[in-house]
């Protein structure tokens, strides 16, 4: 039983075992072993989705001698679509709308950019600080500016991901919770909605792990 409304993303409100994050395994459950034998229609539309993304990712880090550079991003964009699409189904635990596991991606991929630039790329991470054209009195500001929008980059890309997948099942619990208490005609509407919500959930979840992986392949565009 519920205590309050955001114990549904509690990982030990249905048990007192913390197992829903084995939520994050079932898709190779899900998924039949002819997936991974022969080019079913479901491996060639995947790959259809991988190459237009490699495609793209590839003008964005503009990097032509480094091959399958573009590969760690496709994967975060995968493993988070995953996730995102698991959490639609009933009494499953959505566990890309918690903190530890976004800013576990978000963080180390920030951190290495970071760390990779002002080594290898001093002067110009130097110069990412001061836009182009900035008067002389506003560079101490704009340093300060850019420093603060630097370093909360991985707190955005994490709470990004977070709020927008715990708002949607808010609210889908939310119009749940209440039909019960609803004559017959209320429940089909609520029904319908609920079905209209659902389809907007999944579009977000393959918006957000596609604005996740793109907003890190830019950060990573920039300290090369």
């Amino acid at each position: 039983m519920m205590t309050n409304l955001f114990s549904t993303f509690d990982p030990s409100t249905s048990t007192n075992l913390s197992l829903n994050w084995i939520s994050s395994f079932l898709g190779l459950i899900f998924l039949p072993t002819m997936f991974w034998l022969i080019p079913s229609r479901i491996n060639l539309v995947w790959i259809k989705i991988i190459s237009a993304l490699h495609n793209e990712f590839k003008i964005l880090l503009k990097i032509s001698k480094m091959k399958g550079t573009t590969l760690i991003f496709i994967s975060l964009f995968s493993m988070i679509l995953f996730n995102n699409f698991l959490s639609l189904f009933p009494y499953v635990f959505s566990s890309t709308s918690h903190l530890v596991l976004t800013l576990t991606l978000a963080l180390p991929l920030w951190l290495s950019f970071m760390i990779y630039g002002w080594f290898n790329h001093t002067i110009h991470m130097f110069a990412h600080l001061v836009p182009q054209g900035t008067p002389p009195v506003l560079m101490p500001f704009m340093v300060c500016i850019e420093t603060i929008s630097n370093i909360i980059r991985p707190g955005t890309l994490a709470i990004r991901l977070t709020a927008n997948m715990i708002a949607g099942h808010l609210l889908l619990t939310l119009l749940g919770n209440t039909g019960t208490s609803l004559s017959l005609l209320m429940v089909n509407i609520l029904i319908i909605t609920q079905l209209l919500l659902l389809i907007l959930e999944s579009a977000v979840a393959v918006i957000q792990s596609y604005v996740f992986s793109i907003l890190s392949t830019l950060y990573s565009s920039e300290v090369n």
